[in-house]
């Protein structure tokens, strides 16, 4: 089974290319099921105001439901569509997050933790926030956030779980690296018992800490947890639509996974995969 449930396109403000663009591109890579999943438009804070081009307007939610609708029906047969959402977990926010999503039909919703409150920790414009911080408490604050995101109950998959690395900002020392081994592990433990699935997420290899999300050792403790793992690229443009996935079958093979999480209407499938 060959998929890509993690894509970002021109709604977004900092991706390119249209829906139908990476339909198109899904159709020549050869993928079975492809995954459309911008990103939920901003609840926490005021867009006007905001740093620009973070998500897609309010006003573009729906229309673009109607759209991914209209291709998955356009291109039944040729490839199968996937109608997804990249929604931010936002702690105080749940409530608003489960009534923006609600009205519509998705096939499944990826849980991320961008924000430690108006902090977008995987903004390369935002790098400074770190300056002056608490390097563990900040990691302390993601992992509690992403615990949170679990058990909430709105997702289907947890995206990319240790992002917080993506500018190589994080502890130096034994200690330090080994309490972030616990903040990991008790993340896990929350989205194991909520028995909803995770992503492997191989955009991490074009970023400064030059690993997947999340890396080898989360991935060995999610086997042992029975976590089901995903796929996703999180192209921001049409022609890197399934960048990176081959490497990321690959380690999740040599892990021991055998099987991929897919999903329809929110019900997750479990589907056999090969090299």
């Amino acid at each position: 089974m060959r998929i890509d449930y993690h894509t970002h396109h021109e709604r977004c403000g900092h991706a390119v290319g249209t829906l139908e663009q990476y339909v198109q591109r899904g159709i020549e890579l050869g993928l079975e099921q492809l995954g459309l999943s911008d990103h939920l438009p901003l609840l926490h804070v005021d867009p006007d105001t905001y740093y620009p081009e973070m998500a897609m307007p309010l006003s573009e939610l729906p229309r673009y439901v109607d759209e991914c609708l209209n291709l998955k029906e356009r291109y039944r047969g040729r490839i199968e569509l996937r109608v997804g959402l990249e929604a931010d977990y936002i702690e105080g926010y749940e409530e608003q997050i489960r009534e923006l999503l609600a009205p519509y039909p998705w096939d499944y919703l990826i849980g991320s933790v961008h924000f430690l409150r108006e902090w977008d920790i995987t903004d390369f414009r935002q790098t400074h926030g770190w300056e002056g911080q608490d390097v563990m408490e900040v990691y302390r604050r993601y992992y509690d956030a992403v615990r949170k995101s679990a058990l909430s109950g709105l997702y289907d998959i947890i995206g990319h779980m240790d992002v917080i690395k993506r500018f190589g900002y994080g502890p130096q020392t034994p200690e330090g690296k080994a309490k972030v081994r616990g903040m990991e592990l008790e993340a896990l433990g929350a989205i194991a018992g909520s028995g909803i699935a995770m992503e492997l997420n191989a955009s991490g290899l074009t970023k400064p800490c030059a690993e997947m999300f999340p890396a080898e050792h989360v991935l060995q403790q999610a086997l042992k947890l029975g976590i089901p793992l995903t796929l996703g690229s999180d192209a921001h443009d049409p022609m890197k639509l399934g960048d990176g996935l081959q490497e990321a079958r690959s380690l999740l093979w040599h892990t021991g996974f055998r099987e991929l999480a897919v999903f329809e209407g929110r019900v997750r499938t479990m589907v056999p995969f090969e090299l």
